[in-house]
């Protein structure tokens, strides 16, 4: 095995900076790039990311995307050493991965990291590695001085696992949005609350992230942004082609994407004009009066769904038509929970589910901006009978 001693770091980000810094503490000699241009406080920097290659033993990326990734390098390749192990801690998909592998063949490293900034200065990250055996022991020393490496058989795989482990930190952070949410919707202590989260689940989330949740301005520094994050989901969602909501809610989030992640969570609820119609269609179902849900629905919408076995669609006259005028008989029986409302700009949707008797519906929503406020523009709903369970069972 050949210890690399001159090193090249691409990319002088939040996680490029704090890795060369690290490696230059170490006493490797280390030149960093950045496309930005911005001159790095630690390290020595040089303006032109061929200068940076053209010496190094091991070139290290630290990329806000796969696009930048492929950029650099073939920006640099001609300046490549025919010995030099490329090593790539960004985070990208799992074929853009698999496609650098293949233009670089042996010499490439693919080792996306789990962790952030402070994980960096200590030598706490957990790296997946994946390269062939000469490439993977020749950069071990480097990795090993950035944190624990976890070898993993082949690039794509790699890839793909950064991304699910930024999934799981993506869905904490809109978990503990959520909670924070319905404290202050209850008037608790924002103190009180993040003291109580700080011995559950998301306890170490919300004790590392504190500063940024008790609304201390100025008292940390962005470690993951809100912006790389939503990248990373935005990867995600498009390389498993399935549906992922934490991706549209956090490109959605009301906030800075410079911000750090834990930003995300502090965002004021849905505000009060697009629950509006919501409201007005449950007072609708609650009294029997049908000027709530003129109020609540545009005179254009239809409301569609299975009835008695047959789809039906009615106009709004139809469907305000159905209704007596006065609560049902078993009104103090039934309720009506808000379950998800998502905003996207003019646009909304959300899901609603109504207990009415014996039968569960589940509504959903599409809602619009219009000058006078939001309305619902269409309903669809699925109605299906309530279990019944005997009362000594429950």
């Amino acid at each position: 095995m050949t210890t690399p001693h001159t090193i090249a770091v691409l990319g002088l980000g939040r996680m490029g900076e704090a890795i060369a810094t690290r490696l230059d503490a170490r006493g490797w000699d280390v030149v960093g790039w950045t496309r930005s241009g911005r001159a790095s406080g630690a390290v020595r920097t040089t303006g032109d990311p061929n200068d940076a290659v053209a010496k190094a033993d091991l070139v290290l990326l630290a990329l806000f995307d796969g696009p930048a990734c492929r950029q650099v390098l073939d920006d640099v390749r001609d300046r490549l050493r025919t010995d030099a192990v490329v090593l790539n801690t960004s985070t990208i998909a799992p074929a853009e991965a698999s496609e650098l592998a293949r233009r670089l063949g042996p010499a490439y490293v693919h080792a996306p990291v789990l962790g952030s900034v402070p994980a960096v200065a200590v030598g706490a990250l957990q790296i997946l590695a994946a390269a062939g055996q000469d490439a993977l022991e020749r950069a071990r020393p480097v990795l090993e001085a950035l944190g624990t490496v976890r070898h993993v058989d082949d690039v794509r795989t790699a890839a793909a696992l950064k991304l699910i482990a930024n999934n799981s930190l993506a869905g904490a952070v809109l978990a503990l949005r959520d909670s924070l949410r319905q404290a202050d919707a209850l008037g608790l202590p924002r103190g009180q609350v993040l003291d109580i989260l700080e011995l559950g689940r998301l306890g170490g989330l919300v004790a590392r992230k504190r500063p940024f949740l008790a609304d201390q301005p100025g008292a940390a520094t962005a470690e993951f942004t809100i912006g790389a994050l939503a990248k990373d989901m935005a990867v995600l969602a498009d390389a498993s082609d399935t549906p992922l909501r934490s991706a549209a809610r956090l490109v959605d989030t009301p906030a800075d994407p410079e911000s750090d992640i834990a930003v995300a969570a502090t965002v004021p609820a849905v505000e009060d004009a697009v629950l509006e119609p919501l409201r007005a269609y449950i007072r609708g179902h609650a009294t029997g009066d049908p000027t709530h849900f003129r109020d609540a629905f545009l005179p254009t919408a239809h409301i569609e769904g299975i009835r008695d076995g047959a789809f039906v669609s009615w106009r709004l006259d139809e469907y305000c038509a159905l209704f007596p005028g006065r609560s049902a008989p078993d009104e103090p029986t039934r309720s009506r929970r808000i379950d998800v409302v998502d905003v996207h700009g003019t646009v909304a949707t959300a899901t609603m589910t109504l207990s009415h008797g014996t039968d569960t519906f589940t509504d959903i929503f599409l809602l619009v901006r219009v000058d006078d406020g939001w309305r619902i523009a269409n309903k669809a709903y699925h109605r299906h009978p309530s279990l019944q369970i005997p009362r000594e069972k429950r």
